[in-house]
């Protein structure tokens, strides 16, 4: 940076050797940019200071007063010395204790003024009546800069071992008082006025060492201008970032996808239901995309049960028409496997070819690497592996899209001449985070369900009230009904202490003697369960008890129960899901939750939420409240950057306003040629995907 040295190594910093930057590196920081952007996670006001009179046993405060006794102490029978002081500010006495710290009598000696913060005591041995032990301490000195520890709002490091707050907050004092004012700020002028932002060294300065205790909740909240400041700068770096990859995919030669629509006519023969205006709305949005010249970007979002699938698969009928391949890409085998049993027996109806290729498949497996030749391949990330190539790729379709990243669509695209892109998500996202992760992507929502269905009922139930809920499948079994009941493991575990589908299984048929049961699992071979699937929806099975595999793609209308197990142990999205294998017919439906002590304040509020609410999108939003954007997201969202200072639900107004920021500066200047540093940073904050990202 200008007039700085950020990108210097960290041991440039005064007092800062080999061992303490070794330390330091533990913490990500190696260089001096690095420690400027580790923020304190939180802030102690120790600007108040009270006269000794006034402190009391058990409060945590500050005061000033001079050295008027010192002396080392030994304990001999535990081998403890202690440094004692005793400080009179002219109104009182306090002793202050250091306890194994000798060296202490050299930094303080007598007539020293200093100033000290801590937990006030009672000294039960010997006057004066109150003490501290091991408080933070400053000596006091003309200089304003040496007040650092105390008598101001000390800020608060998350650190290592073998470092001490006041070793790591000296280090950052130095830094920012030599290094944080001469930061050249990357933000355009005119966006940080026209948004009244701080500047950048300034906010730098105010959030490691602020100068006033005025706004100190907001400091401990995350919501100081400052913090906004560098969550406006990320969000900022974030959205133009998915701006520049929207404009050069815009830019880029793909494929132009022009069928005459013979397969997909015959689809729509073949389905027992006609498409909802919502579905035939995308679909239309999804075909015109395809006859651009540039490659399809395109997020499908829709509520469980709404059709995606199907829109999905009309999109790659259309590809397989024009002479390509298509692709479905699904996070996990048993999805993988899901979606091939689904869809094998239409596509080779049609007359095409499918296969399965998932990345723990057996040596036979392993010899099909190479080139795919189906019309339709279906699998895990084992596609994007590079042994894996395919014939003629020309549109790729990502289930489960906020699993995958902007790393995994790259490398699908790699797979091909710039295929399309159809990313979909069985779980809504809510619209904040929508915004953020895929801004590069244009955004299609199937906002209806087919007609004639009916809110399922939903309630949770304590285990001890199994009389009620057996009632309840009795009553739908009566009636010709059939019900899934679902465990989250196949079997016991001595640790686990959960109920298991196998202990349920043998349960339900003591139960319910006369009534036919089946078991569906994650180790059975996919013919085995395609077979059970299909004997379910024969309506050979009245109970179907399962592990989460059906936890979507399973469509058995005269499915009526929804029975799940230790629901307290699912997460709130896993519950959406699971509930919307019912409620597919024009009947009323039932999803009964049993929850089994202790249940968490965050299982309750799941529980609470599934009972409240069917939609969704407002599911998501609560999901996102209570995990946070990193745990909603998973790990598998690492093809995008880390936000270190931007929260998304406390900052989400800062989001808008920095999209609009980013959006409106790429139409005026797609490659930032007014603004070069910007345009370097952008590189360095998407650096860990370069391969992918760069601008220039």
């Amino acid at each position: 940076m200008k007039g700085s040295k950020t990108d210097l190594s960290i041991q440039q910093v005064k007092g800062v050797g080999p061992q303490r930057a070794r330390l330091l590196a533990k913490l990500g920081i190696s260089t001096i940019g690095d420690a400027l952007a580790y923020l304190p996670f939180r802030y102690e006001d120790r600007s108040h200071l009270i006269s000794v009179s006034e402190l009391r046993p058990g409060n945590i405060e500050t005061v000033m007063g001079n050295v008027v006794a010192c002396k080392v102490v030994r304990r001999m029978k535990r081998s403890i010395s202690i440094f004692e002081a005793i400080l009179h500010d002219g109104d009182g006495y306090l002793k202050i204790k250091w306890f194994n710290q000798p060296f202490m009598q050299k930094q303080v000696s007598l007539g020293r003024t200093m100033v000290v913060y801590g937990k006030v005591k009672e000294n039960t041995y010997d006057m004066p009546p109150l003490e501290m032990e091991n408080p933070e301490y400053e000596l006091f000195s003309d200089d304003a800069d040496s007040q650092i520890h105390t008598n101001r709002v000390v800020p608060v490091y998350r650190i290592t071992e073998g470092m001490s707050q006041k070793q790591f907050r000296k280090v950052m004092f130095t830094l920012v008082k030599e290094h944080a004012a001469a930061m050249e700020d990357p933000i355009p002028r005119h966006i940080i006025e026209r948004n009244d932002l701080p500047g950048l060294g300034e906010s730098l300065r105010e959030l490691h060492f602020p100068e006033s205790a005025g706004n100190i909740a907001e400091l401990n909240s995350g919501r100081s201008r400052y913090h906004q400041r560098l969550a406006f700068d990320e969000f900022f770096f974030f959205a133009l970032g998915l701006a520049v990859l929207k404009k050069r995919g815009h830019r880029e030669q793909g494929l132009s996808f022009h069928p005459a629509g013979h397969l997909k006519s015959d689809l729509m023969r073949l389905l027992p239901f006609t498409l909802t205006a919502a579905q035939q709305r995308v679909m239309e949005q999804i075909s015109n995309d395809m006859k651009q010249p540039y490659p399809m970007s395109r997020l499908l979002q829709g509520d469980v049960g709404c059709g995606k699938t199907v829109v999905a698969f009309a999109a790659m009928l259309d590809a397989v028409e024009c002479g390509y391949q298509a692709a479905l890409m699904a996070p996990t085998e048993a999805l993988a496997e899901q979606h091939y049993l689904n869809l094998h027996r239409m596509i080779e109806q049609l007359g095409l070819s499918c296969d399965l290729r998932t990345g723990s498949s057996g040596p036979q497996e392993k010899e099909r690497a190479g080139e795919c030749t189906a019309d339709i391949i279906v699998g895990t990330h084992a596609l994007i592996q590079e042994r894996l190539t395919f014939r003629k790729l020309g549109l790729v379709v990502i289930d489960e899209q906020h699993k995958f990243g902007v790393m995994q669509r790259a490398l699908l695209r790699k797979k091909g001449m710039n295929p399309d892109v159809l990313v979909m998500t069985a779980t809504p996202i809510p619209r904040s985070l929508a915004l953020t992760l895929y801004g590069d992507l244009d955004c299609s929502v199937i906002s209806e369900l087919p007609p004639g269905r009916k809110r399922i009922t939903t309630a949770w139930v304590a285990a001890d009230r199994k009389e009620e809920i057996f009632a309840v499948l009795k009553q739908e079994i009566s009636r010709g009904r059939q019900a899934y009941v679902v465990y989250p493991a196949i079997e016991e575990s001595e640790t686990s202490g959960l109920r298991s589908a196998i202990q349920g299984k043998e349960a339900f048929e003591r139960k319910f003697p006369e009534y036919r049961i089946g078991m569906l699992h994650g180790r059975m071979r996919p013919v085995e369960r395609e077979q059970l699937m299909e004997r379910f929806r024969m309506r050979d099975i009245d109970i179907l008890v399962s592990t989460t595999v059906i936890e979507v793609g399973i469509d058995v209308p005269n499915a009526t129960v929804m029975l799940i197990v230790h629901a307290e142990r699912f997460g709130l999205s896993q519950l959406h899901q699971l509930r919307g294998r019912v409620g597919r017919g024009t009947v009323n439906s039932y999803c009964i939750l049993i929850a089994y002590p202790p249940v968490s304040i965050d299982a309750r509020r799941r529980l609470d939420v599934m009972v409240q609410t069917n939609d969704g999108f407002r599911i998501a939003e609560e999901d996102l409240g209570i995990r946070g954007p990193g745990e909603f997201l998973g790990t598998r969202q690492a093809g995008l950057p880390g936000l270190k200072n931007a929260d998304l639900i406390r900052d989400a107004a800062i989001l808008g306003t920095a999209r609009r920021e980013a959006s409106d500066l790429i139409a005026h200047d797609e490659g930032l040629l007014k603004f070069s540093f910007l345009k370097q940073q952008l590189d360095v904050f998407w650096k860990e995907k370069v391969d992918i990202f760069k601008t220039g």
